[in-house]
């Protein structure tokens, strides 16, 4: 079975995810899609996979989210339907059993390395922070169209909506502060908690499995930072996000060890 992810081990309990970033379709899935490559782009996370060497730990998505969605649940990773995906029409026609079967066995592969890989951690150092990178779209209605309101889409989206707040609240308002604190050219960052989105699977899943342990932060960042219409990036922009998220290492590590999870 091929890889369907890049892991970077490292030994701290900070680990920087980026499901999404991934582009690739193995053969017998592109002979099937009726999405072009350009659509399936606007619904990926290019790049973002550049930001998670942030942490020690980084895993990132190499296949498309379009082949099997890491963020949702199994029953839901293959999106068959067009209202699976935005309204999108994916597939010529709807893919064989097979075909699907083979992507969730994929799916079970991812879910099993990252249950190792954190199941590790959780063992070296009591507690971990997962760093779960997404970005999203704010210009669905075209070039020529206003943005998204951005009363309702903040540059940066903190999810929390699966995790057990109190236990966590030290970190989470820690991250919000130091990254909204980021000199960021001249201006703070809009970053908020729960506006736009609460946090998808790949979170919740982490705090099923890890109750006591593990605190994902679901990090949604705006596509400010190119144009989602084009794949274009901007690259200024791009590392001034990259550096406002590792400002927020040492705080985030700070919380965690006033917390005595660190041994």
């Amino acid at each position: 079975m091929r890889t369907m992810w890049e892991l970077i081990e490292g030994d701290g309990p900070l680990v920087a995810t980026a499901i999404h970033d991934g582009h690739a379709l193995r053969e017998e899935v592109a002979k099937l899609h009726e999405i072009d490559e350009a659509g399936r782009l606007r619904e990926e996370d290019p790049f973002s996979g550049r930001w998670t060497d942030i942490a020690d730990t980084r895993i990132i998505g190499t296949v498309s989210r379009f082949e099997m969605d890491l963020n949702r649940p199994r029953e839901k990773a293959v999106y068959i339907k067009p209202e699976d995906a935005w309204g999108l029409h994916v597939w010529k026609s709807e893919p064989p059993e097979d075909l699907v079967e083979q992507s969730l066995r994929q799916y079970d592969a991812f879910y099993a390395m990252a249950d190792e890989v954190l199941s590790k951690i959780a063992k070296r150092h009591g507690k971990f922070i997962v760093l779960d990178l997404h970005t999203y779209n704010h210009r669905r209605e075209g070039p020529d169209a206003p943005p998204a309101n951005p009363d309702e889409n903040p540059e940066i989206n903190v999810g929390t909506g699966s995790m057990e707040r109190d236990r966590w609240e030290p970190v989470i308002n820690r991250f919000i502060t130091d990254l909204s604190a980021f000199d960021f050219d001249g201006r703070r960052l809009d970053v908020r908690e729960n506006i736009r989105f609460r946090g998808g699977y790949f979170s919740k899943w982490i705090h099923q499995r890890f109750p006591q342990s593990g605190c994902a932060l679901a990090i949604e960042v705006k596509k400010f930072f190119m144009d989602e219409l084009s794949g274009t990036l901007h690259p200024d922009i791009f590392q001034s996000v990259h550096k406002a998220l590792r400002s927020t290492v040492p705080g985030l590590l700070e919380e965690l060890k006033k917390i005595g999870s660190l041994r």
